[in-house]
């Protein structure tokens, strides 16, 4: 199946002096100078045309089973926080939404294997995720967080605004109840996720991911995800 693949490499691919795709080479811009996030995308250590080797520096790294597994003391939970992980884990995990066939949340989408599509354009960008048929929405075209009590979201509402060349998103408005991964790290509709997603080269991205829960957590933490073009 592989043999029979016609492999066709996007406009614009840089190249070595082999004349190979150069993953370490520049990164493309936007019309209006912004870097292009656009591209099929996977979680660095899964199948698929690698990069530079993942970088030890940054935030913890995230992993899909546990999000938190690179934090030294574990993710900053509080009494209540801690007890529902607990619950999750000693059920084996069995009502993760994923396991149900329900859209898994924002981070566990980030850490999920399968390969994610970025489409941006001038007002959105948009990501279509292979697991659990997945599309998200995060508006760059100015607009401000609903402040007007929305329906909570499985993905929330996202928006968006660059900071030099990192796109800054902020989303609220989640269900509650949410799972951050497998074994069941909770957040509640009270949380704000703010993510920063920094295309390095043509083929690495780094997306930091920092979760302000005050229901579950006694203080902000932030994890990593490395993503590499296929």
């Amino acid at each position: 199946l592989v043999a029979q693949w016609d492999v066709r490499l996007p406009p614009g691919v840089p190249r070595n002096a082999k004349g190979e795709p150069d993953l370490n080479g520049p990164v493309p811009k936007t019309a209006d100078g912004k870097p292009d996030l656009s591209g099929v995308w996977q979680g660095m250590g899964g199948g698929g045309q690698g990069a530079a080797a993942e970088p030890q520096s940054g935030p913890p790294v995230a992993a899909f089973r546990d999000v938190a597994q690179n934090i030294k003391e574990g993710p900053p939970l509080n009494p209540e926080g801690a007890a529902i992980l607990k619950e999750r884990r000693d059920n084996n995990s069995k009502d993760n939404p994923e396991a149900h066939c329900l859209p898994m949340g924002i981070v566990q989408f980030h850490t999920q294997g399968a390969p994610r599509k970025f489409i941006q354009t001038p007002g959105v960008l948009v990501i279509l995720y292979e697991a659990s048929s997945g599309l998200r929405q995060i508006f760059t075209d100015g607009r401000s967080l609903p402040g007007n009590d929305p329906q909570p979201w499985w993905y929330g509402y996202s928006v968006g605004k660059w900071d030099g060349d990192t796109l800054v998103v902020e989303t609220t408005g989640l269900r509650d109840g949410g799972w951050l991964d497998i074994n069941g790290t909770p957040l509640s509709d009270r949380a704000k996720i703010t993510e920063r997603f920094h295309r390095v080269s043509y083929g690495r991205m780094e997306i930091d991911i920092m979760v302000e829960d005050a229901k579950f957590y006694t203080r902000p933490w932030t994890v990593r995800v490395n993503q590499r073009i296929m």
